[in-house]
């Protein structure tokens, strides 16, 4: 047959495929999600998440020293407190599980960056990401406590704080907040477009951050709107946001997308604890090749124009990326 373009030319060998490449992803791109926990000397498995861990902070070192050898630098801390109340102060005490966990990792490994989700969830009674009026979310007296925890994280030395709350202004009141006390030069990862989602299940259960009663679908997002999450990445990047991040990863590729290509701040996604539990679950019955599932995900994110990735799988991909499976 008479063909002068021929696309399959330039499938013929690995390295060729590899040369033509368009998609191409790094080790510095990937954050670890940590679960951090009170207590001594614990490493809880999470039933609904195989082969991650509540750690105690003796424990998390050990972790910690594991992605250092992966060659995984970044983490985002999540805490779990002994204790909640419907203020969640554990979240702002200078002597709260992050802000501990923090000093000692940065004293063992100065080397990694550390991020620290900033939300009330995990702190409060009652679930919910912020003060409560009656059943409401008051938002704006939430503000002034998620700049609280910012600062407390900031000043226990957190690199870089990411607030998930969903809260209007967030980022803006901790920007300034940071400023205020001389921490300018602290970068914010938004989770500027987080959708109410089914995913986050495992999470939960992780966290110990569901909701006592309702939901959270008035302040975070309806997964049928696509434009609403570009108002909010506007919106946060306008307010001092230097990252901006969707969340969840899988089904939001095409969120994504559109976000990468309208903003001029790098992208993030978070493919969380839903996407993670599907592919371990699967993988245990024998219907899907694990390994190969992690690389497709994590390429299809990249390809889509994310270029921080958050996966619980980052010391999997880490290992796959040396050994040229991916990258």
């Amino acid at each position: 047959m008479d063909m002068i373009i021929r696309p399959r030319r330039l499938r013929s060998s690995e390295v060729l495929r590899k040369m033509v490449r368009e998609t191409r992803m790094d080790k510095a791109s990937l954050i670890y999600p940590i679960f951090v926990q009170e207590g001594k000397n614990l490493e809880d498995p999470i039933p609904s998440m195989e082969g991650q861990y509540r750690y105690s902070i003796d424990r998390m070192m050990f972790e910690l020293e594991r992605l250092e050898k992966a060659g995984v630098s970044s983490v985002i801390l999540f805490g779990i407190p002994a204790q909640k109340d419907e203020m969640g102060s554990g979240a702002y005490d200078e002597n709260g599980i992050v802000q501990k966990a923090l000093r000692e990792a940065k004293k063992r490994f100065p080397d990694l960056y550390y991020v620290t989700d900033v939300c009330m969830c995990e702190y409060t009674s009652h679930g919910h990401c912020g003060v409560l009026c009656g059943h409401e979310v008051e938002n704006d007296e939430t503000l002034k406590l998620l700049a609280k925890t910012a600062l407390s994280h900031v000043e226990a030395g957190a690199d870089m704080v990411a607030p998930s709350d969903m809260m209007d202004g967030r980022v803006r009141a901790i920007r300034e907040c940071l400023d205020r006390e001389g921490h300018k030069e602290t970068p914010i990862m938004s989770y500027a477009v987080k959708y109410a989602s089914a995913f986050y299940g495992p999470f939960r259960e992780a966290a110990g951050s569901a909701p006592a009663f309702g939901d959270r679908k008035s302040y975070q997002m309806d997964y049928h709107n696509k434009k609403e999450g570009l108002k909010e990445a506007l919106l946060d990047i306008e307010e001092g946001a230097d990252i901006v991040m969707v969340k969840p990863a899988m089904s939001y590729l095409d969120v994504v997308s559109e976000v990468a290509k309208m903003v001029h701040v790098p992208v993030a996604a978070y493919s969380v604890s839903g996407e993670y539990a599907m592919v371990k679950a699967a993988a245990k019955m024998g219907w899907i090749e694990e390994e190969k599932i992690i690389c497709e995900m994590a390429a299809s994110v990249y390809r889509a124009g994310a270029g921080i990735y958050i996966t619980y799988f980052a010391k999997e991909l880490a290992r796959f990326m040396d050994e040229g499976r991916i990258g």
